[in-house]
């Protein structure tokens, strides 16, 4: 473990230059870069709060034990009390303080495109599909995110083939990040005349959002189709050639959009998915680079990997990466992920701490 008092002294020094940095007129005048130092002047400060209160806590326990020294009994026994009073202040902050002093991700903050689709099980596999699509706007809507659908390939039994939406934001990605998997579903259909339970997948895929500035797309590099959008079964939705498909050339890397009626829109929307994806296939080809760092990871985000399963018979829902079970089937589809997500959130906390 890291020298806590050594770090939180470097956080306190850096707080002190970012605060004259902030005041500087060239700063100020730089909305862009005076946005970002105010928002990392935030964080500091509720570090730097914490580090002053730690520091007060040492400092009265070290003066309670020098009176515990001297020969009076009636100061002595306030002393002691007085040390019984700060000690689990003192380490309630040494849990939280290394936490605190975590490096973040970057891509925490940023708002995602989650793309479901439908994979072993037919027609079951579509309303599977479903259900998640529900799960996470539900979610989304209980964190007071703003979610917007993007593309939707449906099944015509009221599943999707495929589904790519949006959400947007307080740090979506940081809660998100660890759905990108295969998610596996067991029950019986309501097809099955025999109630013989069925196991049906769909894999989800949870990009964070690239703005224009991180992922530089040439326009000669995009092969742009337009055509008419058409629902399920091939029945025609429009008469005009909204619908849009986009190939970056040197990727192969293709994305359709259709649910708008304007071109333009369809465009837009493609665009934002076709920069999620590059910046995804970008991170990848970074993160073969670092294998290593990889392995303290709460599983690895590929999307071949199963996470998680959904036993309706059983109404348990078990995430396989940390041996998670919960007996809250229908309040998690109903969209209360966090019975999930806190604690992979914490494991990976855990996880990264050793590594310090």
């Amino acid at each position: 473990m890291f020298d806590l008092e050594a770090k939180l002294a470097e956080k306190y020094e850096e707080y002190k230059k970012l605060n004259k940095k902030i005041s500087d007129p060239e700063v100020m005048n730089d909305s862009n870069k005076y946005q970002k130092l105010l928002k990392k002047h935030a964080k500091l400060k509720k570090l730097v709060n914490y580090y002053k209160k730690y520091k007060e806590l040492k400092k009265g326990i070290e003066e309670a034990r020098e009176i515990i020294e001297e020969d009076d009994s009636e100061m002595q026994e306030l002393a002691e009390m007085e040390i019984e009073d700060l000690k689990p202040c003192l380490q309630e902050l040494e849990e939280k303080l290394p936490i605190m002093l975590l490096p973040e991700n970057p891509q925490d903050e940023k708002n995602v495109i989650v793309e479901i689709r439908a994979g072993a099980g037919g027609d079951e596999a579509g309303l599977f599909a479903a259900d998640l699509f529900r799960m996470y706007t539900r979610y989304a809507e209980n964190n007071n995110w703003k979610w917007e659908l993007m593309s939707a390939n449906e099944s015509g039994v009221g599943g999707f083939k495929e589904v790519i939406f949006s959400v947007e934001g307080k740090d979506v990605y940081k809660h998100l990040k660890y759905e990108s998997g295969v998610h596996r579903v067991q029950r019986v259909p309501s097809t099955e005349s025999s109630g013989r339970i069925h196991t049906s997948t769909a894999t989800v895929a949870v990009l964070p959002e690239a703005e224009e500035v991180d992922i530089d797309i040439d326009p000669n590099d995009l092969k742009i189709d337009f055509f008419r959008s058409s629902g399920p079964g091939g029945q025609s939705v429009n008469t005009t050639d909204s619908a849009v498909r986009i190939t970056h050339q040197p990727t192969d890397l293709t994305v359709s959009c259709q649910d708008e009626k304007s071109q333009h829109k369809n465009k837009a929307k493609a665009m934002r998915v076709l920069r999620a994806r590059l910046q995804e296939k970008r991170e990848k080809e970074k993160q073969a680079e670092r294998a290593e760092a990889r392995k303290s990871q709460v599983g690895t985000g590929e999307r071949s990997e199963k996470i998680r399963t959904y036993n309706f018979p059983q109404g348990r829902v078990s995430d396989h990466r940390i041996n998670l079970t919960e007996h809250k089937l229908e309040k998690i589809l109903d969209g209360d992920l966090n019975i999930v997500i806190e604690p992979l959130l914490e494991e990976d906390t855990m996880k990264k701490l050793e590594k310090v």
